[in-house]
């Protein structure tokens, strides 16, 4: 059975029991606890907390997830995947643990003839909770399992939460019996190989508090209603489907594996080593793929350096199998191929996803290129030194600040006769491994309490927004907090949260910022400073109380700033027409990253593989304005989200849409899914002013600009400032260009000829320098601190000078220091005369390096490097006489 007729079947089986069928998320949701979606249930967050009421009572969907706890594990096993699809079926207050174990089973045993998956039902386990009885006796009614198939098992295995407060529950899973051939006898407890787990129902009915009952500790409530959130491994299912032993022999990840093996003539199975790397370039392929379709590009940090890793790991394992040439293309391909029938954006979006892949590669051999010359430096630097064993710290830095893989420096040192030294790479990994942990525990904050909110979500329903069309409205306060408590009322000064039944005031979301403005009533006057959903659907009025008094039942008139507002959503109309222009010149591989709609201005960011061209940017604006002199009608409308997109409607990665949308349609130019304030004609935007663009990480840009009269005075300003320098200047504005030019290489011609008579006047003191040449155990040493600002080009020719004024026959030793600001440089040579007694430049450097807090390292008859700490170049002349005097 192909794994895409298993998806198909699962969600059938649900759909015909009466579950809404839900589409998967992004894998980027906006989720300060997850750097990617990784379980089904992640979308429905909302309705387990209660911040919201879910839409429909029971669910299903196929959620595709990413895991990536530890990358370097994957592919050597059979078990590790980095990327997967999790089938799942939910219930919010509808049925729980016996409807679960039902719907389950059913699915599973019933024959393939009558939509199932026809598992034999004698090869079946599960696994429940220590003192679950319940589900024990519904296991056996419902299934009729015997009680030797069902283990009881404690909370790590068998209880589940997020991992911070919030809803959670026992659990019970389901594992099938793959045979004798497999493992040991005798169930999970004793096998997960033979017993391979398959599914996962979570009876979630607690409320953990800081401590989980994973580990013992007991849950602090008991959710209001009792849901059911289950997940089914859809690959796991596919291998015991498909006949073979693990996920990466199945349809979909195999043609990867299989497409590995015509680039390099090599064959999985054969080789347990190059096995390990064909699984790698096969789940990462894979994941690489997903998350590159849902909008995250390679960078250095968070989920783009998580992408990265993944992309390089890839380059890495193929050129490990001997493959030389560009690959990462033709495997995007296959993953295209394979999984496109089931997320057909891939298919749409590939010409992108092709281009971010093609970029990461090229850069990352140009990486290898960099990192094997530095290698080589490494390499040799160790030979000099005597030593047959690469410094630990090296094969990090390699690793950490080149992105070279420490499997290519083990496989090149030994190339050389070298060995690394692994115990330190790993301790330095470890490190650093441990800090990214602490840092992500910092970011996991876990779900504040926002009872009160939901409270008032639950009495009085979402808050009704006028704010499309009105701008001013009376409404009724419904709920009054002061520090996250309900309070019945405040008074003059006092800062508050105030939720209305109605508002004209619109909650920051999707980059635009929140309205401001007053409400008055009930002899009040209130300053709203600030709105945000607190809960989905319920909007929060943050506001201070400047006169008066206001209490619950209030009846007030909220007032908009009406020039704010429109300033705002001139910005937004903006952004929109941007982005339109921004993939007209770029094509839908530039995707909108993110965006902020401010009063008078707009930042805007976008992924491009490439660079981007000042060129094209201008060209974005003058096509911007250009469409401006139209004067197009803004209309919005409401409907599917199927409809908006057959309709040529642009969604943004990362956002999560319901069934029906808001569509801003700004004629065939732009026409997005978007819930923000927009002008009624595009002509009202007056000018659209783009200032700044930058690159702000690996293939994402951001271009900044001022709209309307903002944009105005902005462009008069910079008039003002060219006509003032053409004054100074005196030449025409349009000769600006020119003129400065021309003073510019001025300049540069007197700077380069300052630094060569610098450079002479250094040089010459290269006599004076030797005079002072000291006898230290029958060894002329001169160690001295040369003038600050001496750059090491400078400071090794002076050292050579030196030398050579000291006579190769004698033997000499020189040394020089060049403080520069918060970090000293130095440079050590050594005569023939001291070569042969046995004084090499390289090891003479590690007997000074410490006072400066330095390192450096070279040739026997010259070395060089660095430190940051000038104060200590008095000391680390005395070690180097105190090293030559004992010699």
């Amino acid at each position: 059975m192909q794994t895409h007729e298993i998806r198909n079947r699962f969600l059938n089986h649900f759909k015909n029991a009466g579950h809404t069928e839900v589409p998967s998320a992004s894998l980027i949701l906006d989720d300060p606890n997850l750097l990617f979606v990784n379980a089904g249930m992640v979308q429905f967050k909302p309705y387990f907390l209660g911040e919201a009421p879910p839409p429909y009572p029971t669910a299903t969907s196929v959620q595709k997830c990413v895991r990536t706890g530890d990358i370097d594990e994957v592919g050597k096993t059979t078990r590790h995947n980095t990327f997967f699809q999790m089938a799942g079926n939910f219930s919010f207050g509808d049925y729980f643990k016996a409807g679960a174990i039902e719907h389950a089973w059913n699915l599973i045993t019933s024959s393939v003839d009558d939509g199932g998956f026809g598992l034999d039902p004698d090869r079946i386990w599960t696994t429940v909770y220590l003192d679950d009885d319940e589900a024990i006796e519904l296991w056996k009614k419902i299934a009729g399992l015997p009680d030797e198939r069902i283990q009881r098992r404690d909370g790590r295995d068998n209880y589940w939460d997020m991992g911070v407060p919030g809803p959670g529950g026992p659990c019970s899973e389901i594992y099938y019996d793959r045979g004798s051939q497999f493992g040991k006898e005798g169930g999970p407890v004793v096998d997960e190989d033979r017993y391979l787990e398959i599914w996962n129902l979570v009876f979630m009915q607690d409320v953990r508090g800081e401590q989980s009952p994973k580990y013992g500790h007991k849950p602090i409530g008991t959710l209001p209603k009792k849901n059911i959130d289950t997940g089914m491994g859809v690959e796991r299912v596919a291998y015991l489907l498909q006949g073979v032993d693990n996920v990466y022999e199945t349809d979909l990840v195999r043609p990867v594996i299989s497409k590995a093996e015509e680039m390099s003539g090599r064959r999985y199975g054969a080789d347990h080593i190059d096995d390990v790397r064909f699984r790698v370039i096969a789940d990462h392929a894979r994941s690489g793929v997903m998350l590159i379709g849902d909008g995250v590009t390679p960078g250095n940090e968070g989920r783009g350096y998580v992408l990265r890793r993944l992309l390089r790991r890839i380059v890495r394992s193929v050129r490990l199998l001997g493959v030389d040439e560009p690959v990462l293309p033709e495997f995007a391909a296959v993953v295209r191929d394979a999984m496109g029938p089931s997320y057909p954006e891939l298919v749409r979006d590939f010409d992108r996803i092709s281009a971010v892949v093609k970029i990461e590669e090229d850069t990352f051999r140009a990486t290898l290129t960099t990192g094997s010359r530095i290698f080589d430096l490494a390499a040799s630097q160790t030979k000099d030194s005597g030593s047959r064993v690469l410094a630990g710290d090296k094969a990090f830095q390699l690793h950490d600040t080149y992105g070279f893989p420490i499997d290519l420096t083990l496989e090149m040192a030994s190339e050389q006769g070298l060995q690394v030294d692994e115990t330190r790479f790993r301790e330095l990994m470890e490190e650093q491994r441990q800090r990214a942990k602490a840092d992500a525990a910092a970011r996991k904050t876990g779900h504040g309490d926002l009872s009160e909110y939901r409270k008032v979500l639950e009495q009085h329903g979402e808050t009704q927004f006028l704010g499309y069309t009105d701008l001013q409205a009376t409404a009724r306060v419904i709920g009054l907090l002061v520090d996250g408590q309900p309070v019945a009322k405040v008074s003059a000064g006092q800062h508050a949260e105030l939720v209305l039944d109605r508002t004209p005031f619109y909650a920051e979301s999707g980059g635009q910022i929140a309205d401001t403005g007053l409400l008055v009533g009930s002899g009040a006057e209130i300053q709203v400073d600030d709105v945000q959903k607190a809960v989905p659907g319920l909007f929060v009025h943050r506001v201070t109380v400047l006169s008066g008094e206001i209490g619950l039942d209030s009846e007030v008139t909220g007032s908009v700033d009406r020039d704010r507002r429109k300033s705002i959503a001139r910005a937004h109309s903006a952004t929109h027409l941007v982005h339109a222009a921004v993939r007209g010149a770029y094509g839908q591989r530039a995707a909108q990253a993110g965006s902020l709609n401010a009063p008078g201005r707009m930042r805007f960011d976008f992924t491009t593989p490439g660079s981007v061209s000042t060129d094209i940017l201008t060209e974005v604006e003058e096509e911007v304005n250009d469409y401006l002199q139209t004067d197009v009608e803004v209309q919005t409308f409401t409907t599917t989200k199927a409809k908006a997109l057959e309709l040529g409607a642009v969604a943004l990665f990362g956002e999560k849409y319901g069934d029906n949308v808001r569509v801003v349609d700004m004629g065939e130019y732009s026409r997005e899914l978007c819930g923000g304030t927009h002008v009624d004609r595009i002509g009202q935007l007056g000018l659209v002013k783009l200032v700044t663009d930058s690159s702000i990480g690996s293939g994402v840009h951001r271009v900044e600009a001022l709209v309307g009269s903002d944009a105005l005075r902005y462009v008069r300003k910079e008039q003002l400032l060219v006509s003032q320098l053409a004054d100074q200047l005196k030449v025409p504005s349009a000769e600006l260009p020119g003129r400065i030019e021309g003073l510019l290489g001025r300049i540069k011609s007197a700077e380069k000829e300052i630094e060569q008579l610098r450079i002479a006047q250094v040089l010459q003191s290269a006599g004076d320098l030797a005079a002072k040449a000291q006898d230290l155990g029958g060894v002329r040493l001169v160690a001295e601190r040369v003038p600050e600002g001496v750059d090491a080009g400078g400071l090794r020719a002076l050292a050579t000078d030196v030398r050579n004024r000291l006579g190769g026959g004698e033997a000499g030793v020189v040394a020089l220091f060049a403080p520069a600001g918060d970090k000293v440089s130095f440079v050590v040579a050594t005569t023939g005369g001291a070569r042969d007694k046995g004084l090499a430049a390289g090891k003479l450097v590690s007997s000074f390096a410490s006072a400066i807090d330095g390192r450096g390292g070279g040739k026997p008859d010259m070395a060089q490097g660095g430190g940051t700490k000038p104060a200590g170049i008095d000391d680390a002349i005395a070690l180097l006489r105190k090293e030559l005097d004992g010699a």
